[in-house]
C-alpha cells in the first residue's frame, strides 16, 4: 500500500457514530445494576434474557442524561419521542431485538466546536442523539472450541451521538472525539473510557473527487478501542480507496474490522441499511415527554464548560492561555485546581505545581486525579512553604513525592527531611564571611567585573551549610558583604 500522503484528486468525507455508556446506577431499562468488572453474567435481570411477559422501565437519569447532552451540543430537544425495536439476531442480544430510538430521536441538530492544528476552529454538525441500550459481549478467546456470552452488558443504557458527514481528516476525527470525550465527562454523564467500552465509535468513511457535490460509497470501520486507532483506521481506509478508484475498480459498501495488530482493514459483511433492521415503535414503552420544567431542571445541571472555565480562568485568575486550557481540558482536574486555591494556593504557582508535577504523578501512575493521595488541602501547605521561601523548588519535589505515600503535612516532612530554609542573618552571616575570606583571589575577581563569580559563592555557601540556606538571601548578604569591600 502506498503510503499515505496529501492527494488532491479526492476529498474525504468522514461522519462518527460514537456510543457513550452512561454513569446510571442501573441498566437502561430493568433495575439492576450496570456496573464494570462484575462476575460473568451476574448483573442481569429475565428481562436482560429476553424472557417473555418481561416489560421494560425505563431508567429516568436515561433521559436525563440524553438532555443534558444535547442542550450541551446546542441540540432542539424534542418534547415528544418513541423508542423503537431495532430488529436482529445476535447471540449476546436473547430478546432478538434492541430497543432504540429510529424516527424520533430525542435529540437533533446540533453541532460541536473542534480546535484544528493551526489553531482555527471548525463546526461539526451533530445529526442526532438517541437513547439506546448496548448488547451483551461475545467472547471468542478464552474457550479453543465455544464462543461465551456475558450479559452484564446487555441493556446497559447508551447514547449515540451522530455526525453530520463534516469531517474531512483523520486529525480532524481525533479532535473531535476528544472533544466529544471531554464533555460526556464534564457533564458527569460518561467516564470516556475507551479501553472498557463505556465510550465505542464507528466511523463511515468515503473519498469523492475534489469539488463533486454527490458523496461516495462508504464504508463502515468497527472495533476502533482508543483515539489513535481510528485516525490510523481512517488513514488506511482513505488510501484504500483511493487506490481502488484510481485502478478503476469501485469502492464496495461493506462493515470492515480494523485489526490493530497488522495495521490494517478486513472485511466484517455488507453495510446494512435501516430498513433491514425492521424498525418500528416499540409497544411496551409510552412516548417519552419532556415537560418546560423538566428542561429547566437539566438546564440547570450543566456546569460551567470547558470553554467558559479556559476564558475565566485567564481573566480571574490571570493564567497563561496554556495553563487555562492545560488545567480545564479534564473537569476533575479543574476542581481540584479551583479546591488548591480555597485552601490558600496562588493561582500561578498552584497552576506550575499541578501541572507539571501533580501531572507527572498521574502519568507514571497512569491514573486519573480522582486517585491522587495527595488532598487539595495538603498541596495548598506544600505550595506556601514554597511561597514564604521557606523551602526551595527542588525540596518541594522531594516533599511532594513523601506526601505521597504518606499523610503527614508538608510542615511536617520539610522538618523531618531537614529541608528547611534557613533565612536568619545571624545564622548565615559567619558563614558567608567564612566563604569571602578563604577565597579573596575570586572577591578580587568579582570586583574586577566578573560578577558570573556570585554563583561561585553561594554554591560555597550552600555546601557549608548543608543546603539549609535561603539561596535569595545568601545571594543579597554576598553582595552587600563584597560590596562593603569596595568602600
Amino acid at each position: 500500500m502506498t503510503s499515505p500522503g496529501v492527494d488532491m484528486q479526492f476529498e474525504t468525507v468522514i461522519g462518527l457514530e460514537v456510543h457513550a455508556q452512561l454513569l446510571t446506577e442501573s441498566k437502561a431499562f430493568a433495575p439492576v445494576s450496570s456496573r464494570f468488572g462484575s462476575a460473568p453474567n451476574t448483573n442481569i435481570t429475565p428481562l436482560c434474557l429476553g424472557h417473555p411477559g418481561t416489560l421494560p422501565v425505563p431508567n429516568e437519569n436515561l433521559i436525563r442524561y440524553a438532555v443534558r447532552l444535547g442542550l450541551a451540543t446546542d441540540c432542539k430537544i424534542a418534547r415528544k419521542s418513541i423508542f423503537a425495536r431495532k430488529n436482529y439476531f445476535y447471540p449476546d442480544m436473547p430478546k432478538g431485538y434492541q430497543i432504540s430510538q429510529f424516527e424520533t430521536p430525542i435529540c437533533f441538530d446540533g453541532h460541536i466546536d473542534i480546535e484544528l492544528e493551526d489553531g482555527s476552529t471548525k463546526r461539526i454538525g451533530l445529526t442526532r442523539i438517541h437513547m439506546e441500550e448496548d448488547a451483551g459481549k461475545s467472547i471468542h478467546d478464552q474457550d479453543p472450541h465455544n464462543t461465551l456470552i456475558d450479559l452484564n452488558r446487555a441493556g446497559t443504557p447508551l447514547l449515540e451521538i451522530v455526525s453530520e458527514p463534516d469531517i474531512r481528516t483523520p486529525q480532524e476525527a481525533y479532535a473531535y472525539l476528544t472533544r466529544i470525550k471531554q464533555i460526556v465527562r464534564y457533564l458527569g454523564v460518561c467516564d470516556g473510557n475507551m479501553e472498557e467500552g463505556s465510550l465505542r465509535c464507528d466511523a463511515n468513511v468515503s473519498i469523492r473527487p475534489a469539488g463533486q457535490k454527490k458523496l461516495g460509497t462508504r464504508t463502515e470501520i468497527k472495533n476502533l478501542n482508543s483515539f489513535r486507532n481510528v485516525e490510523r483506521a481512517l488513514t488506511y481506509e482513505v488510501e484504500r480507496q483511493k487506490e481502488i478508484l484510481l485502478s478503476g475498480g469501485e469502492v464496495i459498501q461493506q462493515t470492515i474490522l480494523w485489526d490493530a495488530a497488522t495495521m490494517k482493514t478486513r472485511q466484517m459483511r455488507s453495510k446494512e441499511e435501516a430498513h433491514d433492521y425492521r424498525y418500528f415503535p416499540e409497544p411496551d414503552i409510552p412516548p417519552v415527554i419532556v415537560t418546560d420544567e423538566m428542561l429547566e431542571e437539566i438546564r440547570l445541571e450543566i456546569p460551567e464548560m470547558p470553554e467558559e472555565r479556559r476564558q475565566r480562568y485567564m481573566k480571574e485568575f490571570q493564567l497563561p492561555e496554556f495553563d487555562a486550557s492545560v488545567l480545564t481540558d479534564d473537569r476533575l482536574l479543574a476542581d481540584f485546581f479551583e479546591e488548591v486555591l480555597q485552601h490558600g494556593g496562588k493561582p500561578k504557582p498552584a497552576s506550575n505545581l499541578i501541572i507539571t508535577e501533580v501531572r507527572r504523578v498521574l502519568n507514571e501512575k497512569s491514573i486519573g486525579i480522582e486517585h491522587f493521595t495527595v488532598s487539595p488541602e495538603r498541596l495548598a501547605g506544600l505550595l506556601e512553604l514554597r511561597e514564604a521561601d521557606k523551602i526551595s523548588s527542588s525540596a518541594m519535589q522531594t516533599i511532594l513525592d513523601k506526601m505521597l505515600i504518606s499523610d503527614k503535612n508538608a510542615e511536617t516532612l520539610a522538618g523531618e527531611l531537614n529541608l528547611v530554609q534557613v533565612s536568619e542573618a545571624g545564622f548565615l552571616e559567619p558563614i558567608v564571611e567564612q566563604v569571602l575570606q578563604e577565597n579573596h583571589d575570586e572577591v578580587q575577581r568579582y570586583l574586577s567585573g566578573k560578577k558570573g563569580l556570585i554563583g561561585f559563592f553561594i554554591g560555597q555557601i550552600m555546601k557549608k551549610s548543608q543546603g539549609k540556606a535561603n539561596p535569595g538571601m545568601v545571594r543579597e548578604l554576598v553582595e552587600n558583604k563584597i560590596g562593603e569591600y569596595q568602600k
